[in-house]
Formats: structure tokens, sequence, C-alpha cells
């Protein structure tokens, strides 16, 4: 894994400005993941190619797009830590919030980050929509890597972004659609969409989207709104 993982990094661009550590803690990180995943359910990919290059260089590929060096980071619905735990390992002067509801999943990421000796990265226990109140305007940067609906991953993480901060969303190319029925959403939160890229995942025939989000002004107080609202009533 950890030949694929550099050789990923290598064709990505990113060989020259990451710590010379990387590859062997991602690879670390791929193992320890395939391990728990044997009695826990992280990940449907269970193969370590895959693992290496659908979930380690595909999330690698932000770095691309956007500059994280000494920025905070919330990964909202973080799951086994895409793209959190990556990102930390690509910048360690990263400071990471890792936010999820299954709390079993955050003491493997905690155990995990112990083990690979990541610091300044925590793990939060709540729901996006409750833990948004007190964390309101609080990071530079919030990532989400989940299959929920564009209109619905922005009132969960706009509301976590400082004014000039960003919301990445990594999608599918196939969220044209999406993304044109979010133009409401986006803009009554508070933000606006600076960039669309797409992106190959190296090794592989997969193209993925990262679509870039700057917040403009703060998000309303009234937002997010209740789970069963948002999923009643998309905006």
């Amino acid at each position: 894994m950890e030949e694929i993982i550099s050789t990923g990094l290598e064709e990505l661009g990113l060989a020259g400005c990451i710590p010379a550590d990387a590859p062997t803690l991602l690879a670390r990180y791929s193992q320890l993941l395939l391990e728990k995943n044997q009695v826990m359910n992280l990940t449907a990919i269970r193969e370590p190619e895959g693992v290496a290059r659908l979930h380690m260089l595909d999330c690698a590929a932000l770095l691309k797009f956007c500059d994280f060096q000494g920025k905070t980071l919330i990964d909202v619905g973080t799951g086994a830590g895409f793209p959190g735990m990556v990102l930390k390992i690509l910048v360690p002067s990263l400071e990471v919030t890792l936010l999820d509801s299954l709390n079993k999943r955050l003491d493997w990421l905690e155990e995990t980050c112990g083990t690979l000796g990541l610091k300044n990265i925590r793990t939060l226990h709540a729901r996006a929509e409750e833990q948004a109140r007190g964390l309101r305007d609080s990071f530079d940067i919030v990532t989400a890597r989940a299959v929920a609906e564009l209109r619905t991953l922005c009132e969960l993480c706009l509301p976590y972004a400082k004014v000039g901060g960003k919301f990445l969303a990594m999608k599918s190319t196939g969220s044209d659609q999406e993304l044109a029925e979010a133009e409401h959403a986006i803009k009554l939160l508070g933000g606006r969409v600076s960039a669309v890229e797409d992106y190959a995942i190296p090794g592989t025939e997969v193209t993925h989207r990262l679509i870039v989000i700057e917040k403009l002004a703060p998000t309303l107080k009234g937002y997010p709104r209740r789970w069963a609202k948002i999923q009643k009533d998309p905006l």
C-alpha cells in the first residue's frame, strides 16, 4: 500500500509539499482501517489497493485545490476519518476536528490517532445540526465526504465556516443538477460557489468532483434547522 500511495501522491503533484513519512503513515492508517473493518463497518472497500486509491488518494487530491497550512478544519460526518485524518497526516500544521454521530467510530479514530502519533486533532460526538449552534463561524475550512444531497450538506456545514472560510464538498461528477438545485440554499446560508474541480484518482478510471463554497456572510441564526425539517423541506 505504501508504494501505491507514494506513487499516487507523485502523480497528483504533491510529493514535494508533504512530510516524508506521510506515505508510511497513510499506509499504516489503511492497514488499521482494514483490520478494524473486520469487526466494525467502517468501509465497503475491503481490498488494500482500493483503500489506498479510493480513500487515501481521493482525499489527498484536495491539496491541489486548497491551502490547508496552519488552518482550522472540521470534518462533518467524518465516518472512518475521511477526509480529515488524511489531510492531517499530509498537513501536520492543520488543526482538525472530526465530528460524527457514532461514538464507537470516534473511539477508534482516537485510538488510531494515538497509534499514528497525530497531534492537534480532536473528536466530537454530536449531530451536525445540533453542534453547529455552539461552533458557528469557528473554522477556516469545513469538509464533508457524504452521500447527502448538496442542499442538505450546505445547511449542515456552512454554519461552521468563518466568514472568508470555505466549505469543501466532495461529490461525484454527476452532480450538475444537484449543484443547480443548491444555488438558492448556498446564497441563503451566506455562501457562493467559487470553484468546481474535477480530478482523476491515480491508478483508476474514477473521476470525482470537489465543490468549493466560499463563506461570504454569517449564516442566519435559524440555520441549521432540526433534522426532521431539513429532510422534509430542503432549502
